[in-house]
């Protein structure tokens, strides 16, 4: 689960994902959104696919990248989870709750 986190933790990667999640896209395709190298771009391609929130698919000589939204979900139901998200605040009691500062 780190490697998606760490995969989610970059802008350009993140841009990735959302042009994605609208369609499936050649390697080609995405590079044009973009200025980066060539190389640099196969990077992020290759941290998504090694975070498994991508797969790619050869058609022909092109490569085909579509996202793989359930680990996507898995990764916010996990962080909700940590987080408490959804969940009503654990009781806190006034007696242990540590006072604020005077001025």
């Amino acid at each position: 689960m780190n490697d998606v986190f760490k995969a989610l933790a970059d802008p350009t990667r993140r841009a990735i994902l959302e042009m994605l999640r609208d369609r499936a896209m050649s390697a080609g395709d995405i590079a044009a959104c973009f200025t980066l190298a060539k190389p640099t771009l196969s990077g992020h391609l290759g941290v998504l696919l090694a975070a498994d929130l991508v797969h790619r698919e050869r058609i022909g000589t092109t490569l085909v990248y579509h996202l793989k939204l359930s680990v996507l979900e898995e990764a916010w139901l996990r962080l909700a989870s940590t987080m408490r998200l959804g969940k009503d605040a654990p009781p806190c009691s006034t007696d242990t709750a540590p006072a604020s500062p005077s001025r």
